[in-house]
């Protein structure tokens, strides 16, 4: 919906025809009166600090976007990966196209209701990193698959009975195309899903394999649940899957018909180790799509995953940029030491840590600064509490730059976010459904 609209499927340039409204935080509020779309509003390429958006207002950054979309792709590429980022991440079908569009396998997804969304929006390779047994949702896959012979949908099996009550469900659904499924392999003892050995993996894909509704097509995981993770445990766990994937090729363990084994993994914090282990796969029996899954480096941040990104550990692959700024107006200056901002919990994210405070826009002449000397020392519903120190200046009316830590729960608090350039024009507009 916008700088991006003439390259989008029809499903997501519709989401341009939505009509500006009160559901939308921080929209102008002349815009809705005049009868504006989404799209209306995009084009009229206001700026984000005059335009008449009202605070608290969520921003993306266009250039930031643009370069962090552009860098995986090229990491991929230089890697011979290919990936299908998580898609809870922002939830966002504009953005889930444009990920396509820089080179994308498909879009990862952890539950039904996420593969519905991208369903709604045309998204044609669909990989769930769970296993599924909700019977419900079992039917609406299969019907998926037999109404649309180019969806490819692949999930996850992890014990025998899921694969018992999978078999139940989609025999009652009755689709004449089979599921395909990866099996999982747990990250060690006490980490999250998977089967915990090899010999219970095998167990799961004999299974599999006495089903005609299933049919095994790779082996996956996630890194990111290593117990104590740190570069030797990832990589020896990594080379345990590698491992499972080469002794079920060489069991014949593979559905038939397939074109390619499936070997997946990686989070946002290891995708180096992924890379690595996965350029050492041997040659098997057809050609390994070594699938990766990240999916925070979108907009990444300026706390969580500006620690832990691989970046860091490989700089000369380059860096990814923070997307996010959440901009708040100060609302009350009691005293010196103290001020309080008009964004809260319902805002902004404070799952892993609380939002920073970077610039002041100076409500007097706009000029914007450095917040030196101010800091978010809590969250209230509504209200950011910040600590100022004796000689911040900063008064009522300013607005306050915030960044913020963890993607994933900054995108699911707005449902419409501006794209902002540099010099504040907002050029578009994504649209998240959580």
């Amino acid at each position: 919906m916008g700088a991006e609209a003439d390259q989008m499927t029809p499903e997501v340039r519709e989401l341009a025809n939505e009509p500006v409204s009160h559901r939308f935080k921080a929209l102008p509020p002349d815009a809705e009166a005049a009868g504006l779309t989404v799209g209306e509003l995009a084009a009229q390429r206001r700026n984000v600090f005059d335009g008449g958006f009202t605070t608290p207002l969520l921003a993306l950054s266009a250039e930031s976007l643009a370069h962090n979309l552009a860098l995986l792709e090229t990491y991929a590429e230089r890697h011979g990966l290919a990936f299908a980022p998580h898609g809870k991440t922002s939830m966002s079908p504009q953005l889930f196209q444009r990920q396509l569009e820089r080179g994308a396998w498909g879009i990862t997804a952890a539950v039904p209701h996420q593969a519905r969304v991208y369903r709604a929006y045309g998204i044609r390779r669909i990989f769930l990193a769970n296993e599924l047994v909700d019977a419900a949702a079992l039917c609406w896959v299969s019907a998926e698959l037999e109404a649309d012979p180019a969806f490819a949908f692949i999930c996850y099996v992890d014990s025998v009975r899921g694969v018992e009550l999978m078999d139940e469900a989609l025999r009652a659904a009755g689709g004449s195309r089979p599921v395909d499924v990866v099996v999982e392999l747990g990250a060690g003892e006490g980490a999250r899903t998977g089967a915990r050995t090899p010999a219970d993996c095998a167990r799961v894909a004999d299974a599999v394999a006495a089903t005609g509704t299933l049919r095994l097509v790779g082996v996956a995981g996630y890194e990111g649940e290593v117990p104590k993770a740190d570069g030797e445990r990832v990589r020896s766990w990594l080379r345990e899957l590698v491992t499972l994937a080469v002794e079920f090729d060489r069991a014949g363990r593979f559905g038939e018909g397939l074109d390619g084994i499936v070997v997946s993994a990686g989070g946002s914090a290891w995708f180096d180790a992924v890379a690595d282990v996965f350029a050492e796969i041997p040659e098997l029996s057809l050609p390994v799509l070594k699938l990766l899954r990240s999916g925070a480096y979108v907009s990444h941040d300026d706390g969580h995953y500006k620690e832990l990104t691989p970046f860091n550990r490989v700089p000369d692959e380059g860096r990814l940029q923070p997307a996010f700024r959440l901009w708040a107006q100060v609302v009350s200056r009691p005293t010196s030491a103290q001020a309080f901002v008009n964004a809260g919990k319902r805002d902004a994210a404070y799952d892993l840590h609380l939002p920073e405070a970077q610039v002041v826009r100076s409500a007097r002449d706009g000029v914007v600064r450095p917040a030196t000397g101010v800091t978010v020392t809590g969250l209230s519903d509504q209200h950011g509490w910040l600590s100022t120190d004796a000689g911040a200046r900063l008064e009522v009316g300013d607005w306050v730059g915030l960044g913020m830590s963890h993607p994933c729960t900054i995108f699911d608090k707005w449902q419409l976010i501006p794209v902002v350039e540099a010099d504040g024009t907002v050029v578009e507009f994504v649209r998240t459904f959580f």
